[in-house]
């Protein structure tokens, strides 16, 4: 495995703990909330289609689909919580420490593909509610969507928990609202019991069925729960984590659940208005809403739809966007500031769907839907698999990987949703190449050049345990253990250390660190600072101004004090912007270690004061030490 990298999450990582000693209800209190977050993935505006669908022409006959997709998820998102809980790492840091850089990169761009194709239907979702609502046109609806990364960036300041609170309280909106389209609906409550019998009245059936199934199971959700899990602070002994687990299967169990019921209501209602009434052919969630109120007679009945279907969209985006964060830094092992990853997630998924709407109009939403979700079912074996091995490994989970009982359930679980999302995708590719006419040959190739490149990927990923047992490595990252150094040498001492000083008040304690790597008379040490006045901005730092001279004077004083600890020290002074004046004065000089002093700022303060050390650090060849010093 790879060196461990940073936190998932880490500014959320371990920061709602969880009483050891408290009772069972403060215990499930601390935990609960994770799951509510995922799960709300399982009723995002993708399943609302496929939900009218199948319950405006086949009545409740498909309700079974629903509850065996809900179990499959239950599985499925209960070993991503275990994976989470046991390791203390996310999926996909996981598989950035198990798999080489070539089958690393490809798996990161499968998951950024599936996040935007998961965002691009909230997008969607909440640009229909908007003009639901409010009669916008669908492109504006789009386009404010995009300001959705304001709201997150303010929530995700306020804690993980405010971050729940509000998707329950979305949640919780769809849910009433739905409880109250079956209350006007009046369904046969018979006709709902027999819908649990698993039945196929038709080939139609089975398309939607597994459409409903493909729309179920989402690939990023088991990203997102390996790491939220990890949000909470628990006990690292083996009946804290015992017990935990325990927690997160209920947790996850009845969050599910709930996700069922929401998705179940769709097509009750679907079935007791839409089937009722001789409309067995309704796909577009604005044909929905349209025919509610003269269908039910009851005028709040679209406004409560549309209601819920943009609560559907505001949460799912919520979790969608951190997954897309979670992805980035566990593949890739980096960090950008979660506004501009939260941006670039939400655009990626705007400017297709203003394309599509710009040149088709409005009536191409359901398309875009559809093809979502044919992307997400791309990807889904590039998450599952992996999971699967992950928690079945007894060298990172120890006693807590899943039994082979388990690992059977898990791979039979496994092999369905591949198999029906392999059909999904290959009925799809029919009806594209049956519309192209002439340009089919070009759809032909390149699925076959596709599927055989991610059919190479998804053989690698099943059979790498082996590989791994064997020594077998790709790209030179698996070793054989006789092969593994013994022993690391220690790296010599520094030779020149670098201090730079903002003259905050706060100088003195980055001159006392600097004292802990000066050991000899050989190592150098420079103060640094950079002068921001207008006319050192302008003639440099011989401009000579007041601020300049008084610089000058503190550097000097600065220094005949290091000089007094034993330090062989001097000083050099720049002028101009900060970050791009250090880098050069830390690379001219030949400086190998830097310390520069971090103030703890954040929110729009960081985006003010804050970047000197993110733009430093991508400019210098030496090495950063940041010393806290506080505001």
């Amino acid at each position: 495995m790879k060196k461990h990298s940073q936190n998932s999450l880490s500014e959320a990582h371990e920061s709602v703990i969880v009483p050891a000693k408290a009772s069972s209800w403060r215990r499930w209190l601390a935990i609960t909330g994770p799951a509510v977050m995922v799960a709300v993935g399982y009723m995002d505006p993708g399943n609302w289609a496929t939900d009218i669908a199948g319950g405006s022409r086949y009545n409740y006959a498909l309700i079974w689909v629903l509850l065996m997709s809900n179990l499959m998820a239950i599985v499925l998102q209960s070993l991503a919580a275990r994976l989470g809980i046991v390791s203390r790492r996310d999926l996909a840091q996981i598989c950035h420490e198990e798999y080489p850089p070539i089958v690393n990169v490809p798996l990161y761009i499968l998951a950024e593909i599936a996040i935007t194709a998961c965002d691009l239907a909230e997008v969607i979702g909440s640009a229909i509610a908007l003009q639901l609502l409010f009669g916008f046109p669908l492109i504006y609806g789009v386009i404010l969507t995009a300001l959705d990364t304001i709201l997150l960036l303010l929530l995700s300041h306020a804690g993980i928990r405010k971050l729940e609170g509000v998707v329950i309280a979305l949640v919780g909106t769809i849910g009433a609202a739905f409880f109250i389209e079956i209350l006007l609906g009046q369904p046969d409550w018979g006709g709902i019991a027999r819908g649990f019998v698993p039945s196929l009245p038709d080939a139609g059936a089975l398309y939607i069925s597994i459409g409903i199934l493909g729309a179920t199971v989402m690939p990023h959700n088991l990203y997102l729960h390996s790491s939220l899990v990890q949000t909470r602070k628990i006990g690292r002994d083996k009946e804290e984590i015992k017990a935990t687990l325990r927690w997160n299967v209920i947790d996850t169990t009845l969050s599910l659940n709930f996700a069922f019921l929401i998705n179940a209501a769709i097509l009750i209602m679907a079935a007791s208005v839409f089937h009722r009434n001789g409309y067995f052919a309704i796909a577009e969630i604005q044909d929905a809403h349209h025919l509610l109120e003269p269908l039910l007679g009851a005028s709040i009945a679209p406004v409560i739809f549309a209601i819920a279907l943009l609560a559907s969209g505001q949460s799912s985006t919520i979790t969608g966007t951190l997954a897309g964060q979670i992805v980035m830094e566990g593949y890739l092992n980096l960090r950008i500031r979660p506004w501009l990853r939260r941006l670039i997630t939400r655009l990626l998924a705007v400017v297709p769907a203003i394309i599509v709407i710009a040149r088709f109009g409005e009536n191409s939403t359901g398309a875009m839907l559809v093809l979502s979700q044919v992307v997400l079912s791309l990807q889904l074996p590039f998450a599952i698999i992996p999971l699967i091995h992950a928690v079945a490994d007894k060298r990172r989970m120890n006693e807590f990987s899943i039994s082979r009982k388990l690992q059977a359930i898990a791979w039979i679980i496994a092999g369905i949703i591949l198999a029906l999302n392999i059909k999904l995708i290959i009925d799809e590719v029919g009806n594209w190449v049956a519309a192209a006419q002439n340009g089919a040959w070009a759809i032909r190739a390149g699925v076959i050049l596709l599927a055989t490149s991610l059919g190479l990927l998804l053989l690698y990923i099943v059979i790498h345990p082996w590989l791994r047992q064997n020594g077998f490595r790709i790209g030179g990252i698996h070793r054989r253990a006789e092969q593994t150094p013994n022993a690391l040498q220690a790296p010599r001492p520094y030779a020149h250390i670098g201090v730079a000083l903002d003259f905050s008040g706060k100088d003195e304690k980055l001159l006392a660190e600097s004292l802990r790597f000066i050991n000899n008379s050989q190592t150098r040490l420079t103060l640094l600072h950079v002068v921001e006045s207008p006319v050192a901005r302008r003639l440099g730092a011989e401009g000579e101004d007041s601020e300049t001279l008084a610089d000058q004077e503190r550097l000097e004083k600065l220094t005949r004090m290091m000089i007094e600890n034993g330090a062989q020290a001097d000083w050099l002074l720049g002028s101009g912007e900060p970050g791009q004046e250090l880098a050069k004065l830390i690379n001219a000089t030949g400086i190998e270690l830097v310390i520069v002093g971090g103030h703890g700022h954040s929110g729009v303060s960081d985006l003010i004061h804050g970047t000197v050390i993110s733009d430093l650090r991508h400019r210098i060849r030496a090495s950063m030490m940041v010393v806290p010093i506080g505001d």
